[in-house]
């Protein structure tokens, strides 16, 4: 069953949060772009990527392995965000907005788990 991953909230916050981390890491220190920047960049854009290669699997099962992965990778997503406010390359409301992001997120991609585990 192929879903139209566009339609999927949980993948309309996480690429959202994708392109707004993108553009926050633009400003992060120079000698961290095989650092903090790269790894942050990969753990954010992993979170859409795995809900749409998900959503192209033909049994839930598989979907879910996909959506348990994106929640792992948003997971980091958030840890990064975190050490990189605490270190002071994202401005404090720059940081409060991509982790309202980041939970809306989480909390959706948690509801679409449920939701796929409970189908019968």
């Amino acid at each position: 069953m192929q879903r139209n991953y566009k339609n999927i909230k949980a993948w309309q916050l996480a690429d959202r949060l994708t392109g707004d981390i993108y553009r926050a890491t633009r400003d992060f220190p120079k000698e961290e772009i095989y650092g903090i920047t790269s790894q942050l960049r990969r753990a954010a854009v992993s979170v859409p990527c795995n809900i749409v290669e998900g959503a192209t699997r033909n049994h839930d099962k598989e979907y879910l392995q996909f959506l348990y992965i994106a929640k792992g990778s948003l997971s980091e997503t958030e840890y990064l965000l975190y050490l990189s406010n605490s270190l002071g390359f994202l401005k404090a409301d720059q940081y409060k907005i991509l982790d309202e992001i980041c939970q809306e997120c989480a909390r959706t991609l948690y509801g679409l788990i449920l939701a796929v585990s409970k189908k019968p």
